[in-house]
C-alpha cells in the first residue's frame, strides 16, 4: 500500500514535469516490473493527485489576483486620467461625424486612396463641397434632344399618298380638301416637297373668313384694294398681273410684295380660278380687331355693299397722327377682363430699379440669366403683360391699322394681327442684301467665335414718340455695346470636357462683350425720334461700317433681330454655314415646318441669355476662366473649347443649312403658295362645295 501510493506520487510528479510545469491527470506508468491491477486502488490514487493539483491551481490564481491588485492600486491615477480622456474623444468625434458629413467622406476616401498625400486639393478641408456643380445637368442638351425627337416625329409621319394626305386632312380640319388637291399633290411630289400635312399655321389664319360669304369676301378683297400700301395680285383667265386701284398715295415699297407672290405663283397659276390677292406693302401687320366685334358679329357691319368708308365709320388715314396709336388699337383685340384691357396696367412701365438683397447669400448660382426659351417670342402674350409691349416695335407703328375683318396678305404675323401670311418677297427674289452665294458643299463652320450683328436702326415708330430705347434692335445693341463693370453671372463646364460639372463666375459685361461680340448700329434711320437725336443714339450704341452679307457667315453666330416687322435675312442665315440665334415675335409661313434648337437657336426677348448660350457651345472665355480661378485659364483656346458643345453647334449648323436645301426652298415656298391659292379659290366661291376635292 505505501510503495503503491509513493509511486503514484512519483508519477504525478513526473507527468507534472514533462508537461512544462503544467499539472496534468495521472497516467499509469506501465513496464515490466510493476502493475496496478486493482480498481479500487487506481480510483484513490486519481482522487489524490487531482486534489494536490487543485491545490496547486488555487494558489496560482491567489498569487495572479494579488499582483493585479497591486498594479491597479499603484496606478489608479494614470488609468483615471485615461479613461477620461478617452470618453472626451468618441463624444468629440461622434459630435464631428454628426456635423460635418462631407469632412468624414474626405476621410473615407483618404483612406480608400493610398496616394492621396500627393494630391494638396484632398487635404484641403471641404474640397469636396468647391468642387460640387452649381446646376444638376445643363437644360440645352435636354432642350435639343427633345426638340430633335418632335422633328424627327413630324418630318417622318407626313404622309406618303393622296389617299393619305386626304385623310389626313379630314382629321386635322374636319372638311374635304380643297379642289384642285389631287394637282398639288402631284405637283408636291414633282418636286420632293417634305411637308406635305404641316399647314396648321395656313388654316388658322383663313379660319374667320369662313364666317364670310363668297360675295362678302369678293366685295371687300376689292375695298381694302383701295386703302393706301395695299396692292392687288390679280387672276383672271389663268395669268397673274399686279395693280395698284390707289395711285395718289405715293409708297416707295408699293408693288414689290405683290410682284414676289405674282412669281411664286408662276408654275400653276393656269391652274387657278379668277380671284384676287390684297398685298400689304408693308412689313407691319396691318389688321387689328376688337374683341367685341369678334365675339359678338351684330355690333359691327357684316355688310360692306355700303363701301369702305362706311364700314370703317369715316375716310381712312393712312398713319395715326394725334389720334391714336397701334397699341391702343391692339390692347382692344384682348377680353375685356383681361389687364390690357386696364387703362392703368396697359400704361404701366416696364421699367423699374432692381433692389439687391444685400443680406443674400454671397454664394454664386446661375440666376435668371441661365433661362433657356423652347421656341421664340410669337407666342408671348401682352393680354397678360400689358407693360412689354413698351419693348417690342411694333407696338408704335406709324401706320394706322385696320379696325375691319379685311383680307390682307403680309409675309408675317404677330399675335392679335389677322393678317394671312404669304412668304416674303426676300427670301423668294435674289436681292444681294438677303441672299447668299452660298457654297452647297462646305458644311464647316468658321473660325471668328463670335456673336454678330449689323443692321439700320429700325425697329418702330414713333407713335407715341419717346420709346425708341426701348426697341428690340436698340436694347440688344445697348447690351452688346456695354463697357461698364456690371456683371453677368456666367455658367460653364470645367473642365471643358465635363458634361456633368458646372462652376458660376460673375464677368464683367464690358470685358465679356470685347470677347464675345461684334454688333454694331450701320445706318441712323428716323434718328430725330430717339431722345436726344443722332448724338444720343450713337453715344448709346456703336456704330460700324457696313458688312456683306455673304461675309456675315465667316461667323459661328449670326443674331437675328426683328426689325420694322420680321427679318428679312433669316433664309440667308440659314443657308450659310452659321447658326442663327433668332429673337421674334412673328410667326412666318415656315413656323410649323423648323424646329428650334434643331436648325437655330430661339432667344427670348430679353436676350440675357445669350452669353450663358456662347459659353456652353464654345466654352468660357478668358475672362471668365479667371473670374472663375479656374486653372483651365492656363489652357489654349482650342485646348479649352467646350467639346460637346462644339459638336452640338456644328450639329444645329449642318440642320439649319440642309433644312434650307431641302425645306426652305423657294419650290417650297410655291407649294405653300399653291396650297394657300386653292384654299382662297375655295373661300373665294358662292358654292363652296363645288370646290371640294372628291375622288
Amino acid at each position: 500500500m505505501d510503495r503503491s501510493r509513493k509511486q503514484g506520487t512519483s508519477e504525478i510528479r513526473t507527468n507534472k514535469e514533462s508537461s512544462g510545469g503544467r499539472p496534468q491527470r495521472w497516467r499509469p506508468a506501465f513496464n515490466s516490473h510493476h502493475q496496478v491491477t486493482d480498481p479500487q486502488r487506481r480510483h484513490a490514487v486519481v482522487i489524490s493527485a487531482d486534489f494536490d493539483a487543485e491545490k496547486a491551481l488555487a494558489a496560482m490564481g491567489s498569487r495572479k489576483r494579488a499582483t493585479c491588485i497591486n498594479f491597479l492600486l499603484r496606478n489608479s491615477g494614470y488609468i483615471f486620467i485615461f479613461f477620461v480622456l478617452f470618453i472626451f474623444m468618441q463624444v468629440g468625434f461622434h459630435t464631428g461625424r454628426r456635423k460635418h458629413p462631407k469632412l468624414d467622406r474626405m476621410v473615407v476616401m483618404q483612406d480608400l486612396d493610398e496616394n492621396w498625400i500627393s494630391r494638396p486639393s484632398n487635404i484641403l478641408p471641404f474640397a469636396e463641397e468647391e468642387k460640387k456643380s452649381v446646376v444638376e445637368e445643363h437644360p440645352i442638351p435636354r432642350l435639343m434632344e427633345e426638340a430633335e425627337e418632335q422633328y424627327r416625329k413630324k418630318l417622318g409621319g407626313q404622309s406618303k399618298t393622296l389617299k393619305a394626305a386626304v385623310a389626313e386632312y379630314r382629321r386635322r380640319y374636319r372638311r374635304a380638301p380643297p379642289k384642285g388637291f389631287d394637282d398639288w399633290w402631284k405637283f408636291a411630289q414633282k418636286y420632293d416637297v417634305k411637308m406635305v400635312d404641316e399647314y396648321d399655321g395656313l388654316m388658322e389664319d383663313l379660319k374667320p373668313f369662313w364666317e364670310l360669304s363668297g360675295e362678302e369676301i369678293r366685295r371687300r378683297s376689292a375695298q381694302v384694294g383701295e386703302l393706301p400700301s395695299i396692292d392687288l395680285f390679280r387672276i383672271r383667265g389663268g395669268k397673274g398681273t399686279v395693280i395698284n386701284v390707289n395711285p395718289h398715295f405715293h409708297d416707295s415699297e408699293v408693288s414689290a410684295r405683290a410682284r414676289g407672290l405674282r412669281s411664286m405663283t408662276g408654275k400653276f397659276v393656269h391652274l387657278l380660278p379668277d380671284m384676287d390677292f390684297p398685298v400689304n406693302a408693308k412689313a407691319e401687320g396691318r389688321v387689328l380687331i376688337p374683341w367685341e366685334h369678334r365675339a359678338f358679329p351684330n355690333l359691327t357691319l357684316q355688310d360692306s355693299s355700303g363701301g369702305v368708308e362706311k364700314m370703317l365709320g369715316g375716310p381712312f388715314k393712312p398713319d395715326w397722327g394725334d389720334d391714336g396709336n397701334i397699341w391702343e388699337a391692339w390692347r382692344r383685340t384682348c377680353t375685356p377682363q383681361s389687364p390690357a384691357r386696364r387703362l392703368f396696367s396697359s400704361l404701366r412701365s416696364s421699367q423699374h430699379v432692381q433692389v439687391k438683397n444685400r443680406l443674400a447669400s454671397s454664394k454664386i448660382t446661375p440666376g435668371s440669366d441661365f433661362h433657356f426659351v423652347k421656341t421664340t417670342s410669337s407666342a408671348e402674350n401682352y393680354c397678360d403683360t400689358p407693360h412689354a409691349h413698351y419693348t417690342q416695335g411694333h407696338f408704335f407703328s406709324d401706320w394706322r391699322s385696320i379696325p375691319v375683318l379685311y383680307p390682307v396678305f403680309s409675309p408675317a404675323r404677330a399675335k392679335g394681327f389677322m393678317d394671312i401670311r404669304i412668304p416674303s418677297h426676300y427670301y423668294y427674289g435674289s436681292t444681294k442684301r438677303y441672299t447668299y452665294g452660298w457654297d452647297s458643299v462646305n458644311l464647316e463652320l468658321k473660325e471668328i467665335d463670335k456673336i454678330f450683328w449689323r443692321g439700320a436702326t429700325t425697329g418702330g415708330g414713333s407713335h407715341p414718340p419717346g420709346f425708341a430705347p426701348q426697341y428690340q434692335r436698340h436694347r440688344f445693341l445697348r447690351m452688346a455695346s456695354d463697357g461698364s463693370n456690371q456683371t453677368k453671372v456666367i455658367t460653364f463646364a470645367d473642365p471643358p470636357s465635363s458634361a456633368s460639372h458646372f462652376v458660376a463666375a460673375p464677368v464683367p459685361v464690358g470685358t465679356l462683350n470685347e470677347e464675345i461680340m461684334d454688333a454694331a448700329f450701320v445706318k441712323a434711320v428716323s434718328a430725330t425720334s430717339y431722345p436726344g437725336g443722332i448724338k444720343a443714339l450713337e453715344a448709346d450704341h456703336r456704330f460700324a461700317d457696313s458688312v456683306p452679307l455673304g461675309r456675315h457667315w465667316a461667323y459661328k453666330y449670326l443674331i437675328d433681330l426683328d426689325g420694322m416687322s420680321y427679318s428679312g435675312r433669316f433664309m440667308s442665315f440659314l443657308a450659310s454655314d452659321s447658326v442663327p440665334i433668332k429673337s421674334t415675335v412673328y410667326d412666318e409661313f415656315f413656323t410649323d415646318w423648323i424646329q428650334p434648337w434643331v436648325h437655330f437657336i430661339p432667344l427670348s426677348s430679353s436676350y440675357t441669355e445669350i452669353y450663358n448660350i456662347h459659353a456652353y457651345f464654345s466654352g468660357a472665355t478668358q475672362a471668365t476662366l479667371e473670374a472663375a480661378n479656374s486653372t483651365t485659364a492656363a489652357l489654349s483656346p482650342e485646348q479649352r473649347r467646350s467639346v460637346d458643345g462644339d459638336k452640338r453647334l456644328r450639329r444645329i449648323a449642318r440642320a439649319g443649312k440642309r433644312w434650307k436645301q431641302t425645306i426652305g426652298r423657294t419650290l417650297d415656298m410655291e407649294a405653300y403658295v399653291y396650297r394657300l391659292c386653292l384654299e382662297w379659290a375655295r373661300l373665294w366661291a358662292d358654292d363652296r362645295d363645288a370646290m371640294n376635292f372628291s375622288f
